[in-house]
């Protein structure tokens, strides 16, 4: 087992706990209500922010949802002893990831341990990269990596452009601007990340250990990472050369294709929290559509893997979305 399994313990607990990993939004859980359903569990949510969908209804023993804090995600939090920050602002993102145990009774048996669901934002280069890690097995939230990117290969009047349309309608861009990182201090935070929770030795290279990442199509790392290290100067990181296309295991799985998260969402019932296009709420998404999956007796396999000297992408699938 690559990590030892995280059990629940008090929210007042968890909370002073996660202030001591300034790389990670949270990592330890929150003490779910009593009586919580899978159903609410994992398709239900309380859209707040700009352009998210109509809230949904709720039980009443349900958390509200609320907005997670971004400077708390890059580490740089200085509001958690203001108490109208905590009211408004999420500091765990278990919250918006609960699992009841019932939940369980349909999961099959996973090869993996663990779940890595990543989703990049940025066109022209890499503008944020958020990491929701779940454990495989029980489809509980263990932790979350989440960094804004900063290019390096654009002028500061076209970054300013760039993230004013991407973020400026979130209101997030003052956050992105104050905490923003070249993408090769990203990978080396990731690393550490990841050598933390014993995934993946330096030493060693290779794949992850008993985890893999998720993606929302094979764009993320197919693409995307490849021509980022390009314009960063730096090598494909040797972990990043394999992923699971949720995608295809949906096609699979359910025999229906879905062009993407809003449609897997829409299809499985489940309302979107957050804001659509900013990256750590759309992995959030993406971490729930898992979730829900896992709980109808899906198997998290990987459908795609680079080869390391020739770059050629091998897919895995014969039935998958192109």
């Amino acid at each position: 087992m690559a990590l030892a399994r995280v059990s629940p313990t008090a929210f007042s607990l968890s909370l002073l706990h996660s202030l001591s990993r300034p790389f990670s939004s949270s990592s330890s859980p929150v003490l779910r209500p009593k009586g919580f359903s899978i159903a609410a569990a994992l398709s239900h949510g309380d859209p707040l922010e700009e352009g998210a969908v109509e809230e949904a209804p709720r039980p009443s023993s349900r958390l509200p949802w609320k907005p997670t804090c971004l400077y708390y995600t890059q580490g740089k939090c200085t509001m958690m002893n203001d108490t109208l920050h905590l009211e408004k602002f999420n500091h765990n993102l278990l919250m918006n990831l609960p699992v009841n145990a019932s939940a369980a009774d349909k999961m099959k048996p996973q090869k993996l341990d663990y779940i890595l669901v990543l989703d990049l934002e940025g066109k022209v280069e890499i503008l944020e990269f958020p990491v929701i890690m779940i454990d495989a097995q029980s489809m509980e939230f263990i932790d979350s990596f989440h960094r804004f990117v900063r290019p390096t290969a654009m002028s500061e009047q076209r970054i300013r452009e760039y993230i004013e349309g991407k973020y400026g309608k979130f209101g997030v861009d003052r956050v992105w601007h104050d905490t923003a990182i070249p993408f090769e201090e990203v990978l080396r935070e990731f690393e550490g990340w990841i050598r933390d929770h014993k995934l993946w030795k330096k030493e060693q290279g290779g794949a992850l250990n008993g985890a893999a990442f998720v993606t929302c199509g094979n764009w993320d790392l197919k693409t995307k990472v490849p021509e980022q290290c390009k314009v960063s100067k730096i090598e494909l990181p040797s972990y990043l050369m394999e992923w699971i296309n949720l995608k295809d295991i949906y096609l699979n799985f359910y025999n229906r294709r879905a062009t993407g998260m809003m449609t897997m969402m829409r299809e499985l019932q489940m309302p979107i929290v957050g804001s659509h296009h900013l990256g750590i709420d759309d992995a959030k998404n993406i971490a729930r559509i898992v979730q829900h999956m896992l709980a109808d007796g899906a198997v998290m396999q990987i459908t795609a893997r680079r080869h390391p000297t020739t770059s050629e992408v091998k897919f895995l699938f014969k039935n998958r979305i192109r």
